[in-house]
């Protein structure tokens, strides 16, 4: 298991129904790891719509109340793609800690989308760890993560 070694002191965290039992799972652990997470919901297994609360957390992210985010749903696939929606968030979908460690040191990503669905709490743990332990890499990718603003 991968220890957190986090860049990260203030994060806020977010899923829809289909994501609640990990997001509990990482909402403790991350707290025993000494960050500070808010929570933005969902707090019952209620069916409730994702964009609602990837929304709130992209607001915490890029209004500067959190450093980074955590969204689960389901798959993670609509927590993205509602995530990606909004200007200055660079949202990752990672299933592994490659893809984790690859969209921060390419792509600076700020915003981390999980599949609760999907993942095992290990793997889920190891995946955020690596998230919020890996630095961006800067250099050539500067210049294309400036290209991601539209002119």
């Amino acid at each position: 298991m991968v220890q957190p070694q986090s860049l990260v002191s203030t994060l806020a965290i977010g899923s829809d129904h289909g994501g609640l039992a990990l997001k509990h799972v990482l909402f403790a652990r991350l707290r025993d790891a000494g960050v500070t997470v808010h929570d933005f919901g969902t707090d019952n297994p209620a069916s409730v719509d994702y964009p609602d609360f990837a929304h709130a957390v992209c607001r915490a992210v890029t209004g500067g109340s959190a450093e980074r985010g955590i969204l689960v749903c389901g798959t993670g696939i609509g927590m993205s793609i509602a995530a990606n929606r909004h200007p200055g968030i660079r949202c990752v979908l990672a299933h592994d800690v490659t893809t984790a460690r690859l969209g921060r040191e390419h792509n600076d990503g700020n915003v981390l989308a999980l599949g609760g669905r999907i993942l095992g709490e290990e793997l889920a743990w190891d995946i955020v760890a690596t998230f919020l332990a890996t630095r961006f890499d800067g250099g050539r990718h500067e210049r294309r993560l400036a290209k991601l603003t539209p002119a």
